[in-house]
C-alpha cells in the first residue's frame, strides 16, 4: 500500500533523521518527500511511504518523537491503484 502522511516538526538540525531512521526500522519504503518552512518557524513534512504494512504503526510512533508536534495520515492506497491510475 502506499501512504501519504503530514508530519508538522520543530525545525531542528537532526529531526528529519530521526523521522527517516523511524521509518525505515518500522519497515516502510520512502517515495518521495517534501519539506517547507511554516509561517512560525516548524517544518511541515510531506511523506509517501509504501508497505504492506498497517500506516498506524508508523504514524503512532512518528507522533511519539520529542520533535514531532502533528502526525497525520492524508491517504491509503493498493500499490496497484497507485501505479495505474
Amino acid at each position: 500500500m502506499m501512504h501519504a502522511l503530514e508530519i508538522t516538526v520543530q525545525q531542528r538540525p537532526e529531526v528529519l533523521e530521526r523521522v527517516l531512521r523511524v521509518t525505515r526500522h518500522r519497515g516502510f519504503k520512502v517515495t518521495q518527500m517534501q519539506v517547507r518552512i511554516n509561517e512560525d518557524a516548524s517544518m511541515a513534512v510531506d511523506l509517501w511511504v509504501e508497505a504492506e504494512r498497517a500506516i498506524e504503526l508508523l504514524s503512532n510512533q512518528l507522533d511519539k518523537l520529542i520533535d514531532v508536534t502533528h502526525c497525520k495520515v492524508l491517504s491509503a492506497a493498493p500499490l496497484n491503484q497507485v501505479a495505474n491510475g
